[in-house]
């Protein structure tokens, strides 16, 4: 399963200060970095087909795309470790808060992008494979994840510190679990198709990771170079959402043929 993607957008100055408020080093226990607003709230996945009854269609057309960020960008500030010395000291360079994660041409990681309407019914196999959330360097690798509903979510502690792992999701159970340093590995599973939710360390207060849990498996999530690519798709009309964590969200209909690829880029503006 793929996991790249880009898109972003928001109005000038409310767009700069909202960044750099959400992304500075250090602050309360519900952010990475200072205060910062919640992310927007994706549309509710009305569409994604039940885990139940005939296996889905398949097919071999595919969308992808790059999403890119247009305009000025703030800077990101660097995180402060400086609570907790054995953070600091796995770093020889500043580390920045990643709500905003851009590459060469302002390309834009952290990107989730999935399908949102035009899927047949029917229901979809469950990987075995898990998908995996490192706790390392005092952060949670990767930033923003894709994980379908039932599937493995395993959680790894390669810091040999003490780490806590609290989800804030609403749809799904919450679990707020202590990994000491000597417990280095946990596993969860989502029951459920769930928006994008923050998962975060009641320890470390700059280490937070974003979740989206899918009943299909066409998503991705972009990484530095903004590109994403969702294949396998039956042919067919998509509708397709980019999720950012701090801007909102953006859709587009893509219509698409059997053994052919469409392309749909995204941009975020001031």
């Amino acid at each position: 399963m793929n996991m790249k993607l880009k898109a972003f957008g928001l109005g000038g100055l409310v767009l700069i200060v909202a960044l750099s408020v959400a992304c500075g080093g250090g602050g309360g226990s519900d952010s990475s970095g200072g205060g910062g607003a919640e992310p927007a709230a994706s549309a509710p996945a009305t569409s994604t087909p039940a885990q139940t009854g005939s296996p889905a269609p398949t097919g071999s057309a595919s969308i992808m795309g790059t999403v890119t960020f247009e305009g000025d960008a703030p800077t990101m500030k660097a995180l402060s470790m400086a609570a907790d010395p054995d953070c600091a000291k796995k770093h020889t360079e500043p580390v920045l808060a990643e709500a905003l994660v851009l590459g060469e041409g302002n390309t834009m990681g952290n990107i989730f992008v999935r399908v949102i309407g035009g899927l047949p019914d029917g229901s979809y196999a469950t990987p075995s494979e898990p998908v995996v959330m490192d706790q390392r360097g005092c952060r949670y690798i990767p930033h923003v994840m894709g994980v379908m509903v039932n599937q493995p979510f395993k959680i790894l502690n390669s810091d040999g510190v003490l780490h806590n792992v609290h989800s804030l999701s609403s749809v799904n159970s919450q679990f707020n679990k202590a990994m000491p340093g000597s417990v280095m590995e946990s596993m969860e599973t989502f029951t459920r198709v769930e928006d994008m939710f923050k998962i975060k360390c009641d320890v470390h207060p700059w280490m937070e990771a974003y979740v989206g849990v899918v009943g299909h498996p066409y998503f991705d999530v972009t990484a530095e170079d903004g590109k994403y690519e969702i294949t396998g798709l039956p042919a067919g009309t998509y509708e397709i959402e980019v999720w950012q964590e701090k801007l909102k969200t953006q859709t587009a209909s893509v219509t698409v043929a059997d053994g052919e690829s469409a392309a749909q880029d995204f941009t975020y503006s001031r």
